[in-house]
């Protein structure tokens, strides 16, 4: 931990936004404050919410073999669902963690403990975030919005996870990768077995990610008390990465031969190529980790987007054979 308090960006960035985003350049200043609580000026969240419904739904339209003009609305609804949602758990994560960020060094910019918004002023923004979310939701299959009310649950859960658990990337991931449900869902109306598979093989890639983020602030946890799979795989943490890869891997291959089975030899293999790819992007980050170089573990975690852009790339091919 900093013996003395981080000094905050200029104008209020928070410290690992990144550099010229849109909300501390372009966003009206009254509205930046309340834009870095959603994390807008950090949109690899967003991403990373994003993509698993995308996954969903490809492989729900892989799966019967049919587009609409209804899938089109699915995936701006989904755009701007991971968007507000991951706004609004941000908004909850930091009214939750407040008085934690403001002991450690990576998160005390943030606009709660920096004094840039208030307790009170945040919960209203969360409610307005989550209100909008529920509009868009409403637009969706009764059984999709069953499945994003349920979503609440995880997402409520999550910041108090580090304080009973030495697994709360386990708990993140279980909130994070909800849309691989609702999206396959929202296509079909119906929930099946290799929407669950997908969505166990997004947990386990959230471990391998979020593990790798987590390693940014240990020594800060360890003082504090904050629990993380960073702290608890230490210097196992390669080794404990590789299983999360392989499990990633192996349970979206099935995903992908459960939603295929009855198209053609050359769909499957064009759609396993997704989780093959994904593999050597995810291992190729292993081979880069350095756990110790807050650099490289901030620009791994980020280039997790790729990642998850691969196996889109090979599910959309296919869709066309």
């Amino acid at each position: 931990m900093a013996d003395t308090p981080l000094t905050p960006e200029p104008h209020g960035q928070v410290s690992d936004a990144v550099r010229g985003n849109w909300v501390d350049t372009w966003a009206p200043a009254p509205s930046r404050p309340y834009l870095r609580l959603s994390r807008a000026d950090r949109p690899i969240g967003t991403w990373l919410l994003f993509l698993p419904c995308m996954m969903g739904l490809m492989l729900s339209m892989l799966n019967d073999n049919i587009v609409t003009w209804h899938d089109a609305w699915t995936v701006a609804g989904c755009a701007a669902g991971a968007f507000l949602m991951r706004g609004a758990g941000c908004t909850w994560n930091d009214i939750t963690d407040r008085d934690y960020d403001a002991q450690v060094a990576r998160t005390q910019s943030r606009p709660i403990p920096s004094g840039q918004v208030s307790v009170k002023a945040a919960v209203f923004w969360m409610g307005l975030q989550a209100l909008l979310s529920l509009f868009i939701l409403l637009s969706f299959y009764p059984n999709a919005v069953f499945l994003g009310v349920v979503a609440l649950v995880p997402v409520l859960i999550y910041p108090f996870a580090k304080r009973f658990t030495w697994w709360p990337q386990f708990f993140l991931g279980i909130a994070f990768n909800w849309g691989a449900l609702l999206a396959w869902t929202a296509h079909s109306n119906q929930l099946q077995w290799p929407a669950v598979v997908l969505y166990l093989s997004g947990i386990t890639w959230t471990l391998f990610y979020d593990t790798i983020y987590a390693h940014q602030d240990t020594e800060d946890d360890a003082l504090i008390g904050v629990k993380s799979t960073a702290r608890l795989f230490a210097e196992n943490t390669h080794r404990w990465l590789m299983w999360f890869l392989i499990l990633t891997v192996s349970l979206m291959g099935v995903a992908v031969v459960g939603a295929t089975i009855d198209r053609s030899p050359l769909s499957l293999v064009i759609a396993l190529g997704g989780p093959w790819a994904m593999g050597w992007h995810l291992f190729w980050q292993l081979r880069s980790l350095n756990t110790e170089d807050q650099d490289v573990l901030l620009r791994l975690f980020r280039s997790n987007r790729q990642a998850g852009l691969i196996p889109l790339l090979f599910f959309a091919c296919a869709l066309f054979v």
